[in-house]
């Protein structure tokens, strides 16, 4: 019995790895002036590998993304946006 479960554990070790944990960062967006504003941001950031969700809030001018660290990172959500034409800062 106990080797049947190290051997399991051994196993499923390799799918460790794909449950990561998300992380989630808020943007705050400058240029968002008008509808279609946020439907390019979100876009910019959806394209980043890695990221699973992103919410936006026109009312608020913040960007929501969640991502996998291991394959993005803040740096690379703010870079997105920047070269779509909307600069984003951390929100604190």
């Amino acid at each position: 019995m106990r080797k049947s479960v190290v051997s399991l554990l051994v196993a499923l070790s390799p799918f460790a790895a794909l449950a990561a944990t998300p992380q989630t960062a808020t943007l705050n967006v400058q240029n968002m002036t008008c509808e279609l504003c946020p439907v390019t941001v979100k876009k910019s950031l959806e394209k980043v590998p890695g990221v699973s969700q992103v919410r936006i809030d026109f009312a608020k001018k913040t960007a929501t993304v969640t991502f996998d660290a291991e394959q993005a990172q803040v740096s690379t959500l703010v870079k997105a946006t920047t070269d779509a034409g909307y600069p984003t800062t951390v929100h604190k």
